[in-house]
């Protein structure tokens, strides 16, 4: 391994009706990750429930108590490993539920949490039908941590469709951007690896898409092929749609050569966007 890389564990597995077979399937995959000597082990969204609004009041744990915070925290110390566990339903002191990524340090404590930004409300005639505020709550932060000696920058799902939302956190320092996601059969083969690779570009940054694998006795067909992204916008490694253990090492130097060569953050115009913004139009910050 390379003295500025570092080793990522993709974690695409099946999500089923039981929670608990859905708990111990993660805990083997991360514990398979820790083998393989990767520093941080990514799961996927709703990698304890059924991505099915039905199940996520049934499913929500709230924080530290629950199996799942609890399997998380645990697998970390345990493997000295990072674990950015996907995500869950949350519940709060308020009875709000959240679709909530928790990540831990090598020592299991709680690093931060990432609560989704936006909600998946989407009608698309003759294919996916969704209402995620039907039950859920929208976070309201922007979520960038240290971890592995690495700013990471996380996002789930439907927060990867919205550019602010990562340029935002790549001006706050990350280096590798992490989208836990669930995309279905309509969107996922029309739009996500165009997304990461879209954001990947934009950025000059890593993107690593987690997905659950495609199980056929959901409700939520799932489309798979996680992968991760490099700086120049080339996929590094993707996944099919069955359960895989992705292993990915990613050469840092190629983030700092692009931006280099490419210098195209340093060429931002944000006196430019301040003023579009003042004058009311559309504006990335």
């Amino acid at each position: 391994m390379k003295s500025n890389s570092i080793t990522l564990g993709i974690c695409q597995l099946p999500v089923t009706s039981d929670k608990s077979l859905n708990i111990r399937n993660a805990e083997k995959m991360l514990k398979a990750a820790a083998e393989k000597k990767c520093k941080i082990a990514i799961l996927p969204e709703m990698f304890n429930c059924p991505y099915d609004a039905k199940f996520f009041s049934e499913y929500a744990e709230s924080y530290p108590k629950g199996e799942t915070f609890t399997m998380l925290s645990q697998t970390a110390a345990q493997e000295h490993m990072v674990v950015v566990g996907g995500s869950v339903p949350e519940r709060d002191e308020y009875g709000n539920i959240f679709n909530t990524s928790f990540i831990f340090d090598e020592r299991g404590d709680l690093l931060e949490r990432h609560r989704k930004v936006h909600l998946f409300d989407v009608e698309i005639a003759g294919g996916t039908v969704f209402k995620e505020s039907s039950i859920l709550s929208a976070g309201q932060d922007i979520t960038v941590v240290k971890a592995a000696g690495l700013m990471l920058g996380i996002g789930i799902c439907y927060d990867i469709r919205f550019p602010e939302l990562s340029r935002l956190m790549t001006l706050a320092g990350a280096k590798l951007l992490i989208f836990p996601g669930v995309f279905g059969m309509t969107t996922g083969p029309a739009h996500w690896e165009l997304l990461m690779r879209a954001r990947a570009v934009d950025n000059q940054v890593f993107v690593a898409g987690a997905a659950p694998a495609n199980f056929r006795e959901s409700s939520y067909q799932v489309y798979g092929h996680s992968m991760v992204v490099n700086p120049w916008g080339q996929i590094v490694s993707a996944a099919g749609d069955k359960e895989e253990l992705l292993i990915v090492e990613i050469d840092l130097e190629i983030l700092n050569t692009v931006r280099r060569e490419l210098p195209l953050l340093q060429h931002r115009r944000a006196d430019v966007y301040e003023l579009c913004q003042k004058k009311g139009e559309t504006t990335f910050v």
